[in-house]
């Protein structure tokens, strides 16, 4: 009987005996062992037996693991360093698309929940519209026709207590800055931007309380208080400001803002009419800018973007056209807050005038 025969035999009748079991496999390898003894010497091969020991073996047996495979020779540095650049590049790009992607799905995904997708607005000659601070529907050509040499003359007692503080005002502007006009131009943004906000705010309020329309007041206001505040996100493009001047910025803001709050609540006829003094020095200030740069002291340089959006000035619009239009701009704010004060003066509200609604 040959080895095969005899496995075969001994398989059979021990898996009567016992079905199942690991004295199964026991009884399997020794008997299988006895049979091979009477062959071959030496130990039997696992691939001799038809069981599944190689797990047994692995956990229980004294024999080694198998000899791992030799390592391949390392490869030069320069190719190392190479491939790691390239795997690093191309993580790097990955990683930039896959943020690039998952931020684009969150602003899909707040859009969709609430409701308000992002429109696409472009120019008129279809390219992407740069600003998100205005929008192309309120921009406007600047009317260069208005009166400059426009002067409220002081007449009454809070006439020439307006005209006088504003010529007080302005000697400290005067000493600090002397003929730096951009960074007085800055300043006097920062400062002519708060009393359209103020009479806004209050106009606002007062209409809530008394359940009464403005008449365009409101409107009328914050549009003059977004206009001067277009002059300073067009100021600073031009002049960079230092910063102790920005430090002035913010003390001179804080008092100014809290004076001329608590003016308006006191006499809203005096604020109207400082403020209209005010653009009145504006205008002498710009047109001193102007000045300076026909004369070459001040470099006439290109208009910054935002500045030419805003204003639809052409491609090549210099330095010179910005300020030609902000003096303007400051001329049509002097005519609607001496208008505004004389209103008071008339023993009016301002609800009973019809508001200058883009008037700029």
């Amino acid at each position: 009987m040959n080895s095969t025969s005899a496995r075969l035999l001994l398989q059979t009748l021990l898996h009567r005996q016992n079905p199942s079991g690991l004295c199964n496999y026991r009884t399997s390898f020794v008997s299988l062992s006895l049979i091979r003894s009477h062959q071959t010497p030496g130990p039997i091969a696992p691939r001799e037996l038809d069981l599944p020991i190689s797990p047994w073996r692995r956990m229980f047996g004294s024999a080694s693991a198998p000899a791992p495979a030799p390592a391949p020779a390392p490869a030069p540095q320069s190719e190392i360093d190479g491939k790691e650049d390239r795997k690093s590049v191309a993580v790097s790009d990955a990683g930039n698309r896959e943020m690039k992607q998952r931020q684009a799905a969150e602003t899909a995904s707040v859009a969709s929940y609430w409701g308000v997708p992002s429109t696409k607005v472009t120019r008129e000659d279809g390219s992407a519209w740069p600003w998100n601070c205005f929008m192309p529907w309120e921009t406007y050509k600047a009317d260069l026709s208005i009166d400059l040499t426009k002067h409220h003359v002081p007449k009454t007692f809070l006439d020439k207590v307006a005209y006088r503080t504003v010529k007080l005002l302005r000697i400290p502007t005067d000493v600090f800055f002397q003929r730096r006009y951009g960074c007085r131009a800055m300043m006097l943004e920062t400062v002519a931007a708060v009393p359209g906000m103020v009479g806004g705010m209050f106009l606002h309020l007062k209409s809530l309380r008394k359940f009464q329309q403005s008449g365009g007041w409101i409107k009328a206001l914050l549009e003059e208080a977004e206009n001067e505040r277009m002059h300073l996100m067009t100021m600073v493009e031009l002049v960079q400001p230092k910063w102790y001047e920005r430090l002035l910025v913010l003390t001179v803001q804080g008092v100014f803002f809290n004076a001329f709050f608590v003016l308006y609540i006191l006499s809203p006829k005096l604020a109207h009419r400082v403020v209209g003094y005010l653009e009145e020095e504006a205008i002498h200030s710009y047109t001193e800018y102007l000045k300076d740069i026909d004369s070459g002291a001040i470099e006439n340089v290109p208009a910054p973007a935002i500045a030419i959006d805003y204003w639809r000035l052409p491609k090549d619009a210099t330095l010179k056209d910005v300020v030609i239009v902000i003096r303007a701009d400051e001329a049509h704010h002097r005519d609607v807050n001496h208008f505004a004060s004389d209103i008071h003066f008339q023993g009016k509200e301002l609800r009973e005038a019809p508001a200058p609604l883009g008037y700029h």
